[in-house]
């Protein structure tokens, strides 16, 4: 992480905490072939731990007095299936939507709620095994956010087809928002494709952002509990206090960001499914 023999600056310290795992190094903005192991190794095992955690709770569900674990699953999936009512009004895709919805959220949470862990622990387990680079929040990475919003809009487009028929929504197409006169198709189809873009585009955005914006201030709130050991005692005694005390307060605050994200992911995939069943 610094050169032999010497502690890392702030800038080597931040640097190397945002360096991915990656099979290689970029060649561009726009290299397609640069994977990032961490990010998907990850995001798959949270994955893979929400889906566990959603069948154990259906498994050992019963009818009498639920335990907590079951108590908990039951608010999460009665709030998520009373926001899938409200805004999906068709009966049988909300037998997809909502199940959808609800593993969105299982997923983003856990993936966001890795940023509560501190910074170098598992970075440094990894150094232990050889692995030097390492970032463990799956959605500080913006290549996860936006196959996730890409995803989004891939169901999207075959709710458009299958609610509207494919010559129903070539229609749409052409004809909204502007009118079916043919002068006014190719400005129709442009505010289309914009929409589209747009919509998928910030949907992927905002969770990056404001993750990314998290990983940050962790590593800061790091940084100033690190800078005990270069000053005198009773000033690094109060920057270590400083440090806990940072730290749990932003702690505290960002478990509310962390869930409130990843129910504004939910809920703009629900509204972006939703008005794929609307007609214009």
């Amino acid at each position: 992480m610094a050169a032999e023999g010497r502690a890392p600056t702030a800038g080597e310290y931040i640097v190397h905490h945002l360096t991915h795992l990656q099979n290689h190094k970029p060649s561009g903005p726009f290299d397609m072939t640069v994977l990032n192991y961490d990010s998907l190794f990850y995001s798959i095992l949270l994955g893979v731990l929400g889906c566990f955690l959603l069948w154990k709770a259906a498994r050992k569900a019963t009818s009498g007095v639920p335990g907590r674990f079951q108590a908990a699953v039951e608010i999460l999936v009665e709030m998520v299936d009373s926001q899938a009512k409200g805004i999906v009004h068709n009966a049988q895709s909300r037998k997809l939507v909502a199940p959808l919805a609800l593993v969105v959220f299982v997923w983003i949470f856990l993936m966001n709620a890795m940023d509560l862990l501190p910074v170098d622990l598992l970075p440094v387990v990894g150094e232990l095994m050889g692995v030097h680079y390492q970032r463990v929040v799956p959605t500080a990475d913006l290549s996860i956010t936006m196959g996730l919003s890409a995803g989004v809009l891939l169901v999207c487009l075959v709710y458009n087809v299958k609610i509207k028929g494919l010559g129903g929504w070539v229609h749409e197409l052409f004809s909204a928002p502007f009118g079916a006169h043919p002068a006014l198709w190719i400005p129709n189809f442009a505010m289309q494709m914009i929409e589209f873009v747009a919509k998928t585009v910030s949907h992927g955005m905002r969770l990056f952002g404001n993750m990314y914006a998290g990983e940050l201030i962790f590593l800061l709130i790091a940084l100033m509990g690190g800078a005990w050991a270069s000053v005198g005692v009773g000033t690094g005694i109060g920057l270590a206090i400083g440090h806990i005390i940072a730290g749990s307060v932003w702690a505290i605050f960002h478990l509310i960001i962390i869930t409130l994200q990843a129910f504004v992911f939910m809920m703009l995939t629900l509204v972006y499914i939703g008005q794929a069943h609307d007609a214009h």
